[in-house]
């Protein structure tokens, strides 16, 4: 398979997987589909996976955790410095991974397959060519060349 369409996909499923987290805590998804359905539901989700975090700081781990997913989300799908949001989206996904395995077990890891959307986003992170990106054309543009 071409690695441009590669690239592409890598972009928009890690992109569309934080999106769709996003829009399940802001009860976008039906309640048969969700796993929060609200974000009460998330923040109480979120205190599990972060029991040595006072409960006074889970309200803005959640928001710092959902911001990061959009900004990832939208700088991958536009391709605004991929590389740069591939490694702080596999970085993020770890986290989940880890905190995930520590505070619930490994099975929810594996299940849900954090390690799994962590490693995509780190090799995306190694995927140098610039199709279809925002940084692409706009180089390519101050150089003169064609994408």
């Amino acid at each position: 398979m071409n690695e441009r369409i590669i690239k592409i996909f890598l972009r928009l499923s890690i992109s569309s997987a934080f999106l769709s987290a996003v829009a399940d805590r802001f009860g976008l998804w039906s309640q048969e589909v969700s796993v929060w359905g609200n974000w009460q539901s998330f923040l109480e989700y979120t205190e599990i996976l972060n029991p040595w975090v006072p409960g006074s700081l889970i309200p803005a781990i959640g928001t710092i955790a959902t911001a990061a997913e959009i900004i990832f989300a939208f700088c991958l799908i536009i391709g605004f410095k991929t590389e740069l949001f591939a490694k702080l989206s596999g970085c993020l996904l770890l986290l989940f991974a880890i905190s995930m395995t520590f505070s619930t077990g490994i099975k929810g890891s594996f299940d849900y397959s954090v390690f799994t959307a962590s490693a995509a986003a780190f090799g995306l992170s190694l995927m140098k060519e610039k199709h279809w990106e925002l940084d692409g054309l706009i180089s390519n543009k101050n150089i003169g060349q064609k994408n």
